[in-house]
């Protein structure tokens, strides 16, 4: 099966640049992040269990959410909820609960990992939206709020994306929120039973201002109807942006 994504890639001129100041090397804490629109609580199994579980399994099309992701689903609640608990004991990765501001509903999940504090690069990942969060701009906004958390209050340099290279959705997803795409690692992984070739992506710190800015610009409340449909395209937005002091010059794929 051959992905319909037809990237350019846009290479970076490679540096050997003096780095003056390095990260911070600091570690994301477990602690709320809050938006409009919806808010990134602490993983709970106990508190978030059987809403992330109703919101992942309530439909054939909420089913669909684990077609590409290493794991899921589930067949009841409680094993779900024994995997929260796995997962909420980790270190890397570092789990959020996405829950909506409008509904109060916790309807998504999202990590930091692959943390390499020192070298100040991180990545998001264990990416998933229930059918009411898919296509909304909470879901944008709970990832935004990922990117600003990392790059700006942690002082990262390197914010990576990686997803199965057949998985169009979230290369598309990629794109739309300012990353890079990078190439493909082939048979990089084997998960239930089936070769993954994977797609990377990344935000650099100079170029993270600019992708900060049009992300705010889109998410502000004047871009928005009373229906809470945008009025502009955030993929239109990001393909326009230039300014890269690595890659000065280029435009996003």
């Amino acid at each position: 099966m051959m992905s319909s994504v037809n990237e350019q890639l846009f290479p970076r001129p490679l540096s050997s640049d003096d780095v003056p100041t390095p990260p911070p090397a600091l570690v994301p804490s477990r602690i709320p992040l809050v938006g409009n629109f919806v808010s990134l609580e602490p993983q709970n199994a106990e508190l978030h269990g059987k809403e992330l579980y109703d919101a992942g399994h309530s439909s054939e099309e909420a089913l669909k959410i684990w077609d590409y992701l290493t794991y899921g689903p589930w067949p009841d609640v409680q094993s779900y909820k024994n995997t929260l608990r796995a997962q909420s004991s980790s270190f890397d990765p570092i789990f959020f609960t996405i829950r909506s501001n409008t509904t109060g509903k916790a309807c998504g999940q999202a990590s930091f990992l692959d943390i390499n504090a020192q070298n100040g690069v991180i990545e998001i990942g264990h990416i998933w939206f229930g059918t009411e969060l898919q296509k909304t701009p909470g879901g944008t906004e709970a990832l935004f709020l990922m990117l600003k958390h990392a790059m700006d209050d942690l002082g990262y340099r390197r914010m990576q994306w990686r997803c199965n290279a057949l998985n169009q959705r979230s290369r598309n997803a990629a794109q739309r929120l300012g990353f890079r795409f990078e190439g493909i690692f082939y048979n990089h992984l084997i998960f239930k039973g089936k070769n993954r070739d994977t797609a990377w992506y990344s935000i650099l710190d100079d170029e993270w201002p600019e992708v900060k800015d049009i992300m705010s610009s889109w998410l502000s409340s004047s871009n928005f109807n009373s229906s809470n449909t945008a009025k502009s395209s955030l993929s239109e937005m990001m393909k326009i942006r230039t300014k890269s002091s690595r890659g000065a010059g280029l435009t996003q794929p």
